[in-house]
């Protein structure tokens, strides 16, 4: 029995001790940079959490269409809205001056789409008047808040949509959400605690098509790797300042389990170069953590 015990000590003593080089390792990565760096990182199988600035409220930016799409979804589920039918899109909702592959590909608007796949241009190309679109099908920002609130998760609140951000960069600070707060949501989510398993499959696979933020979590990761992420970025005002470059996901290890991982980069100084670096290497160096575990 006393070897037994001993042997648990041990293994808990070298648990610890690995925990605590990743953590020293991710601080050395955003050691003297003029920016705040949250990161929260939750194994789904072995309950293995760690967190740095896990409980600062930081601004989404376009990380927030995960959340809406996950409140689409779920007026999918009550069987109000269908993946299927076909979304009527105006020329005057197809906004200038703003990130929308819809527009790109549609000018003149005044076309119909399908829900399934206005959800696909909005959360893997991030299209923002796609947002926005789907914001106004289901009663605005104040439903999403509503439904994430409702699945337990706290530290979040969503009041602008993309064209309000647009507006000033202070509107950005409006939605926000903490690391610890995204990675209990995707974990809920990967559970099917979330929406049902036709809309988690359906969501899981539209993210692991994201094609926004490959500088980022993705970057340094080996090309098979399956991650399902979203990613939101401010690019900077007229004084340099980034206010977000955001990516939240769920990893698929070489050995079957999966972790989700959120790194925030908020009121940076840094160039852009460096703020996409640093959430690459911090996400490089907790998938080898993980992968030699």
């Amino acid at each position: 029995m006393k070897k037994i015990i001993y042997l648990f000590l041990l293994i808990s003593s070298f648990t610890f001790a690995q925990k605590q080089n990743l953590k020293k390792e991710i601080l050395d990565i955003t050691k003297n940079k003029n920016a705040t760096v949250a990161v929260s990182i939750n194994s789904f199988e072995d309950q293995f959490n760690l967190n740095i600035n896990g409980d600062k409220k930081l601004p989404m930016l376009s990380v927030f269409k995960f959340h809406i799409a996950l409140a689409v979804l779920n007026v999918v589920d009550e069987g109000k809205l269908s993946l299927n039918q076909n979304i009527f899109i105006k020329k005057s909702e197809l906004l200038e001056n703003t990130w929308s592959p819809i527009r790109e590909k549609y000018p003149e608007g005044n076309i119909e789409m399908p829900l399934r796949e206005l959800i696909k241009y909005t959360v893997a190309q991030s299209d923002n008047n796609g947002c926005d679109l789907l914001l106004r099908l289901i009663g605005g920002t104040e439903t999403v808040q509503k439904f994430i609130n409702g699945k337990g998760i706290k530290n979040f609140q969503i009041k602008a949509n993309e064209e309000e951000m647009h507006q000033s960069y202070q509107m950005m600070y409006k939605n926000f959400t903490t690391t610890n707060s995204a990675n209990d949501l995707l974990k809920k989510f990967y559970n099917g605690e979330a929406v049902s398993k036709n809309s988690t499959d359906f969501l899981i696979k539209i993210m692991i098509e994201t094609t926004t933020g490959t500088n980022k979590i993705v970057a340094q990761l080996p090309k098979e790797t399956q991650v399902a992420h979203k990613t939101g970025s401010s690019g900077k005002n007229d004084k340099g300042l980034t206010i977000a470059e955001n990516d939240i996901a769920i990893i698929k290890l070489p050995n079957g389990k999966h972790y989700a991982i959120s790194v925030f980069v908020s009121d940076s100084m840094e160039s852009e170069s460096t703020n996409t670096k640093m959430i690459a290497d911090i996400s490089k160096i907790v998938f080898d953590y993980f992968s030699k575990k």
